[in-house]
């Protein structure tokens, strides 16, 4: 399944929506899913709600995506993850940078 965004909340929250896997081969997918924001969009969800599987490449898009989007000063949030990606999401600090819900 391809990475697919939607706009809830007229245009305030970009939700990225990420398939079964979340590796490397998602790089461009994700990056163009946050490549042109709408105006009004004040923050951004990634809704891992159907990601059976995350690696390290994972991490590093996350964090890329905030890092080129910092001078917009959105705020973020993981959404959904199942219990094993959460456990990751958990070892790897990223509830510091996320909130994770």
């Amino acid at each position: 399944m391809a990475i697919t965004t939607e706009y809830r909340q007229q245009n305030e929250v970009l939700v990225i929506k990420t398939g079964e896997k979340f590796d490397f081969s998602k790089v461009e997918d994700f990056r163009s899913a946050y490549g042109s924001v709408n105006p009004d969009t004040r923050h951004i969800a990634v809704d891992l709600s159907n990601t059976e599987y995350m690696d390290s490449s994972a991490l590093g898009m996350l964090l890329n995506m905030q890092k080129s989007l910092k001078q917009n000063n959105y705020t973020y949030s993981i959404e959904n993850a199942r219990p094993q990606v959460a456990k990751i999401l958990q070892i790897s600090r990223f509830d510091k940078k996320f909130e994770l819900r």
